[in-house]
């Protein structure tokens, strides 16, 4: 059994939380390879976001080639572009892949500490230009806002779902984060697909939204059709922000896949030794 290969194109956090990094951790739990190409390095921590250093343009484009023609591209994640120059370069990089390529989309546009990682005048181009590309984007609230176009506080998330899927992306999943109700609601232009899940607002959330759409990218690669991936996903994402690592750092503590902690205990258990 081949295992899938699914690409992010994202940026690094250079605190392991979010970005390449959360996704490389996603890709893992769900089983499958993942690969990268880097759109821009960024100094962050658990608190901030102290800068961000791009990366070239024909270098990311190159990075997605690269592992395209080698070991084939079942699936893609795009997380953190930055610019409109990084923008249109991914574009370019998704049109080059093959036909039917899944291609989901986080549209990151602040990080959890409140750092900005896409510029202003990248918007029009994210929406312009990656949004057609979509096979499904994952916004939380405030980012489905910006991509509707929607200032109106009341505006239903069914209205602005609508707004965002008549910009292009075959489907549209509002994340629930944001909601007074912990539930994803899935739009394919045809029906509303509410999946819910359970909040956890004792866990740590950063990297929780790189999670869920890496996950989503994984299962989709896995062969699982949409609504079965969301809800996958949204599982996914949940635990691993219930499982999340509050103590790390002083800001919003990591998401964490793999349940560190309960790892730790069971070993320190069959080694008969006590958890420093």
């Amino acid at each position: 059994m081949s295992i899938p290969c699914v690409l992010s194109i994202a940026g690094s956090d250079s605190g392991g939380g979010a970005g390449i990094q959360a996704d490389l951790k996603a890709f893992a739990r769900c089983g499958v390879h993942g690969m990268t190409a880097i759109t821009a390095i960024t100094v962050q921590n658990t608190v901030e976001v102290r800068a961000v250093h791009a990366v070239p343009p024909e270098i990311i484009a190159a990075q997605v080639a690269v592992v395209a023609d080698d070991l084939g591209v079942d699936a893609v994640k795009v997380g953190m572009l930055g610019s409109s120059v990084t923008t249109s370069a991914v574009a370019g990089a998704l049109r080059a892949l093959p036909a039917g390529t899944p291609v989901v989309v986080d549209p990151v546009m602040i990080a959890e500490s409140g750092g900005r990682l896409l510029e202003r005048d990248a918007e029009r181009a994210l929406i312009d230009e990656i949004l057609p590309l979509a096979s499904v984007v994952t916004p939380n609230v405030p980012e489905a806002r910006v991509l509707a176009g929607v200032t109106d506080e009341g505006a239903s998330i069914e209205g602005i779902a609508r707004r965002i899927h008549a910009r292009g992306p075959a489907a549209v999943i509002v994340t629930g984060g944001h909601r007074d109700e912990a539930t994803d609601l899935l739009f394919d232009g045809a029906a509303f697909t509410p999946i819910p899940g359970e909040r956890y607002p004792d866990g740590a959330a950063h990297g929780s939204g790189c999670t869920h759409a890496s996950a989503l990218a994984a299962h989709l690669a896995l062969g699982h059709d949409l609504p079965a991936a969301a809800r996958a996903a949204r599982v996914i994402a949940g635990e691993a922000v219930r499982d999340g690592l509050r103590e790390l750092g002083h800001g919003a503590g990591p998401v964490d896949v793999f349940g560190l902690v309960a790892r730790r205990e069971a070993a320190a258990g069959r080694a008969g030794t006590p958890l420093s």
